[in-house]
């Protein structure tokens, strides 16, 4: 069963990643419907375009777990009204109450929907890193959301975590044991996966996209991003990966699309810099095996030009 339903993911996947597309639930504020990926867990997957007031800066994956004994939400989303819509749909699942909130970063659209969560008095969690970006950096990933969603970003507030945590997190409910882990240097400070050890299952977090291009920030440090895979993520030997970004796939895929993603581009750089190349030129190398990937013509550019400035002093 469980087999049959991550095939039905990968074709779905196939066919319906698109950031051409604008909204696939058009009656919600969530991009799309959540889809039960294996029994218990679901997954509303965001567009892999960027953040916009067409797909409501739903624009990442917001999972919830319902595990007979409450309910586990991963991520609070981009807005108040974001957050409320994925519970609306909670509410259409089941009746058992969300007992506690995952952010999986500090990121606007892992946290900004804390607000409405704070206001159902529904606690909510996250690393101690990604909390003091949050603090440091909320109030402008609030400006930046309402400048951009305008109306849909009404009741958004800057509200930290409640609660952190510097390695693990453990929650027994029901009839899962989930643990919100801390592997090391990622994508941006503060990274989390959650894990179901008995479900081989891990919702990623932006430590592994799919279906689009990911992007390389200021402070991530792609060396400690590529260990970190290697020797925390990929021995979980998950059979089941839900992606930061794109939809629910395996190991092998977010591998494609994430640590080979960051060796190839490496590689281009480092040739580069053997070359004696430039930091102008640096944007020009060819990244063309992954130009396929959605937010391509956005990130790829950037990305090499944040990559030759890193590697420049390794």
């Amino acid at each position: 069963m469980i087999k049959t339903l991550l095939a039905c993911c990968l074709l779905a996947s196939n066919a319906l990643a698109s950031e051409k597309i604008s909204d696939q639930y058009p009656n919600s504020m969530l991009y799309s419907k959540p889809v039960e990926f294996i029994p218990g867990v679901f997954s509303a997957i965001g567009a892999t375009a960027p953040s916009s007031y067409d797909n409501a800066g739903h624009n990442n994956n917001l999972s919830f777990i319902v595990t007979g004994d409450g309910v586990v939400v991963i991520n609070s989303g981009g807005s108040y009204l974001l957050a409320k819509a994925l519970h609306d749909e909670i509410k259409l699942v089941t009746d058992q109450p969300v007992r506690v909130v995952l952010n999986e970063n500090g990121q606007g659209h892992a946290m900004l929907g804390n607000s409405y969560w704070a206001d159902q008095g529904v606690k909510t969690v996250a690393h101690v890193d990604a909390a003091d970006v949050f603090e440091d950096s909320g109030a402008q990933s609030l400006r930046s959301a309402q400048s951009r969603l305008l109306e849909r970003a009404d009741g958004s507030r800057a509200v930290p975590p409640d609660e952190t945590f510097d390695e693990v997190y453990r929650i027994e409910f029901g009839n899962f044991k989930i643990e919100a882990l801390h592997l090391g240097p990622s994508h941006s400070p503060g990274d989390i996966v959650v894990w179901m050890p008995e479900q081989s299952l891990v919702i990623a977090g932006d430590i592994a996209f799919h279906e689009r291009l990911l992007p390389i920030f200021e402070d991530t440090i792609t060396a400690d991003w590529l260990e970190t895979w290697e020797t925390e993520f990929e021995p979980l030997e998950a059979t089941y990966v839900i992606p930061g970004h794109g939809h629910p796939t395996n190991m092998a895929q977010v591998r494609r699309y994430t640590h080979d993603y960051l060796v190839y581009l490496r590689a281009q750089i480092g040739s580069h810099l053997e070359n004696d190349g430039n930091l102008a030129e640096a944007y020009y190398v060819d990244q063309s095996p992954f130009a396929h990937l959605d937010t391509f013509n956005e990130l790829a550019t950037r990305n090499a030009g944040r990559m030759f400035e890193q590697m420049e002093f390794e």
